[in-house]
C-alpha cells in the first residue's frame, strides 16, 4: 500500500469517528431536549416502590385501599401502559389529588435487582401485573396463585385507564371518572344568594357524617355505657331521618351490630380484628372523599366539616315530628358533648342545652331552638373572627337566613335587632334543610365534578313515615336489606309508638347530659330488642 493511501485510509477512519461522535452527541442532545419537554419536567402521580421502603409506604398511607403494579422498565408493553396508569393515579394521589385517601396508586420495578426478591414473594410471571387489597395486607405480604381467602386480589381489568378505574369502581361501589377535577376554592358555590346550591349540601352531610365518624374511630372516642348509649341514640335518629339514603342504611347496620362491637360500650377498635367498628362505613366505601362543596371555604381550614356538621343537624330536626322532639333534641345535645373534640365549642353548645328547662313537646320548636343557637354561635364566633381576622373573607358569619333568601322572616330589622315572624321562619327551615336539600339530579357540579349518585327524590324521601324513638336496634336489620319495606315497618313503629306515653325526668331537664335518661332510653332499646326476639 502507497503512502498516499495510507494516508486516505487513516484519514476516512477519522472522519467517521468524528461523524460518529457528532452524531451520537446530537442523538443523546435530542432525546434529552424531548425528555424535558415531555417526560423530565412531568412528575408521577403513582408511588415509586423497592424493597427498601415498601413496608413502611403502606403503614404510613391513610388510604383505604391500594394498587400495586409489577412492572419491568425493559417491558415495551409496561412502558405503554404507564400513561394510562398515571391518568388513574392523579385521582387518587398527590397534592393536586381529585378524590384523596381512597386509593393509594403504587408500582415496583421488577428489573431493578433490589426488587427481585420481592417480586418473588408475589409470584410475579409476567409484566405488568396488577394487585388490589388494604394496604395492611401488604406489609410483609405475599401472594400466591392458588392462595385462597386472601384479602389481596389480582385486578383482571387492568388494560386501559377506563378498564382499570372501573374495576376500582366495582370494588368501591364509587362512581369515579377519568375527567374528574378537583373542586378547588376558585369554584366555591354562592349559597348565600342561590337559594337551589343547599340541594348540593346532601353530599357534605354525606362527607360530615362519615368524617364524625372516623372521629369517633382514630379517637376511640365510645370508652363507656354513657358513651355508648349516646351513639346508639343518635343511629337511631339517622336511620330513619339521615336525608341520605347510603347513611340510613350504613347507619342501620351499625345499630344492628353494635351489642356485638361494643359490649357494655367497651368498643375494639384493633384494625387486625375482624369484628370491630373500623369495618363498618356509615355512609359508604368511598367516603370521606376528602372535600367538601356547598360547604367548601375560600380558605382550606374555613367551613367544611362543622359547616356540614350544623347542616347534618339542621336536616334532622326539620324530618321528625312532635313524638320525639324531646329524643331528638337531647340526642343531638349529648352527642356534640360526647364526641365534638373541639372543646370550647363543645362547652357553648352544652351551655344552650342545659339552658333549657322544660321539655319539647312540638318538633317546630326543636327546629327553631336549632335555629336560634346556630345564630347565637355565629354572633359569638363572628366578633372573635373580626377582631383576630381568622374568618373566611367570602363566607363571613351572618344572621340565618338573610332577607335574600326570606325576606318574610323579617317583621323588622333595625341594625342588630331583628324581630322575626317565627312562622315564616319555620316554614322557610321546612323547605330549606328539607325539600330544597333532597332533591332528584345528576349533573356536573361546580369544577367539573361527577356526582357519585343519583339523590333519591324530594317526594319520596318526604313522604315515608318515620320515627326515631321507634326504630330498636334489632329492627334496623330489617331496614339494611330491605329498604323497600322500609315505609311499613315505619308506619308499625310508629303506630306502636304513639300507643306509648313519654315522661319526662325534670332532673334530667336541669342537667341534659344526666345518665338517667340515656340509660332508661338505652332501657327501651334493649326491651323493644327482647319483644322482638
Amino acid at each position: 500500500m502507497s503512502l498516499i493511501h495510507l494516508f486516505l485510509l487513516v484519514s476516512l477512519v477519522s472522519l467517521e469517528a468524528d461523524a460518529t461522535t457528532s452524531f451520537s452527541s446530537g442523538s443523546r442532545s435530542i432525546l434529552r431536549d424531548i425528555g424535558s419537554n415531555d417526560i423530565s419536567d412531568h412528575k408521577d402521580n403513582a408511588v415509586e416502590l423497592n424493597a427498601t421502603n415498601f413496608d413502611s409506604v403502606f403503614q404510613d398511607t391513610s388510604a383505604k385501599f391500594a394498587v400495586l403494579e409489577f412492572f419491568a422498565h425493559w417491558c415495551p408493553a409496561c412502558r405503554n401502559y404507564k400513561p394510562h396508569y398515571e391518568k388513574v393515579a392523579r385521582l387518587f394521589n398527590g397534592p393536586e389529588a381529585v378524590h384523596p385517601g381512597t386509593v393509594l396508586m403504587t408500582r415496583v420495578d421488577c428489573a431493578v435487582k433490589m426488587n427481585i426478591k420481592l417480586c418473588d414473594k408475589f409470584s410475579i410471571k409476567r409484566y405488568p401485573m396488577l394487585f388490589w387489597g388494604p394496604p395492611s395486607k401488604f406489609v410483609g405480604g405475599s401472594w400466591e396463585p392458588k392462595q385462597e381467602k386472601s384479602e389481596i386480589l389480582v385486578v383482571e381489568e387492568w388494560r386501559t385507564a377506563d378498564l382499570l378505574l372501573g374495576w376500582i369502581n366495582k370494588q368501591l361501589g364509587s362512581s369515579y371518572g377519568l375527567d374528574d377535577q378537583k373542586v378547588g376554592n376558585d369554584h366555591l358555590l354562592p349559597n348565600i344568594s342561590d337559594h337551589e346550591q343547599i340541594s348540593q349540601a346532601v353530599f357534605d352531610i354525606e362527607e360530615a357524617t362519615e368524617e364524625a365518624f372516623d372521629i369517633i374511630l382514630s379517637l376511640k372516642a365510645i370508652k363507656s355505657s354513657e358513651t355508648g348509649a349516646s351513639f346508639i341514640r343518635f343511629l337511631q335518629l339517622l336511620v330513619p331521618h339521615h336525608p341520605s339514603k347510603r347513611c340510613r342504611k350504613g347507619s342501620a347496620e351499625i345499630l344492628m351490630n353494635f351489642d356485638d362491637l361494643c359490649p357494655a360500650g367497651e368498643c375494639s377498635y384493633d384494625s387486625g380484628v375482624n369484628n370491630t367498628l373500623r369495618n363498618f362505613h356509615i355512609c359508604g366505601n368511598d367516603l370521606p372523599r376528602g372535600y367538601y362543596m356547598f360547604c367548601r371555604g375560600s380558605k382550606n381550614e374555613t367551613r367544611g366539616f362543622s359547616c356540614g356538621l350544623w347542616i347534618l343537624m339542621h336536616s334532622l330536626s326539620v324530618r321528625i315530628e312532635d313524638g320525639e322532639s324531646q329524643f331528638a333534641f337531647t340526642t343531638l345535645c349529648d352527642f356534640i358533648n360526647n364526641f365534638f373534640m373541639c372543646d370550647e365549642c363543645r362547652r357553648h353548645f352544652h351551655d344552650m342545652c342545659l339552658s333549657v328547662k322544660t321539655p319539647f313537646k312540638k318538633a317546630r320548636d326543636v327546629v327553631l331552638w336549632l335555629w336560634s343557637t346556630h345564630n347565637k354561635v355565629n354572633e359569638r364566633l363572628k366578633k372573635d373572627e373580626d377582631s383576630l381576622g381568622t374568618g373566611d373573607p367570602k363566607f363571613p358569619k351572618i344572621i340565618w337566613p338573610p332577607k335574600q333568601l326570606c325576606p318574610s322572616c323579617y317583621l323588622t330589622s333595625t341594625g342588630e335587632n331583628i324581630d322575626w315572624d317565627h312562622d315564616e321562619v319555620y316554614k322557610f327551615l321546612k323547605r330549606y334543610y328539607g325539600e330544597k336539600l333532597v332533591s332528584s339530579y345528576k349533573k356536573k357540579s361546580a369544577g367539573g365534578v361527577s356526582k357519585e349518585e343519583v339523590v333519591v327524590a324530594a317526594a319520596e324521601e318526604m313522604s315515608v313515615p318515620r320515627n326515631a324513638l321507634v326504630v330498636p336496634v334489632g329492627a334496623a336489620l330489617a331496614i339494611a336489606l330491605a329498604s323497600c319495606a322500609f315505609g311499613a315497618l315505619a308506619c308499625y313503629w310508629r303506630t306502636q309508638q304513639k300507643n306509648r306515653k313519654h315522661h319526662h325526668n325534670p332532673h334530667y331537664l336541669r342537667r341534659y347530659s344526666s345518665n338517667y335518661l340515656v340509660m332508661n332510653t338505652f332501657s327501651n332499646i334493649e326491651s323493644e330488642r327482647e319483644k322482638e326476639r
